[in-house]
């Protein structure tokens, strides 16, 4: 599972049938590096994500990718390649302790 920021939504012209009247978003995944800093503008490749939730431009999304993604739809696969488990309200993280070596 992966965290990435939607940036905007897609339409399709043509779509499977299993598909019809979804959502698609356009996210880029967000780096450990992008979640710490809470950058507005990561570096990363645009990807498609089906989503059922309703996410909205700017919010993080948590997502499942590949055959995973398709298992929510279990028996009845749908040909989706990320869907969008959860909108994040927050995300906290632990500080890893260092440690040196003397």
């Amino acid at each position: 599972m992966r965290i990435v920021k939607v940036i905007g939504n897609v339409t399709l012209s043509r779509v499977h049938p299993t598909l019809v009247g979804t959502q698609w978003k356009l996210a880029i995944p967000l780096s450990f590096d992008d979640i710490v800093q809470s950058r507005d503008e990561p570096d990363g490749e645009e990807m498609v994500v089906y989503d059922e939730l309703g996410s909205g431009v700017g919010e993080w999304i948590a997502i499942s990718e590949g055959g995973e993604a398709t298992m929510a739809f279990y028996p009845k696969r749908k040909p989706i390649d990320a869907y969008a488990a959860a909108i994040l309200d927050s995300v906290e993280l632990d500080q890893p302790a260092i440690s040196s070596i003397e």
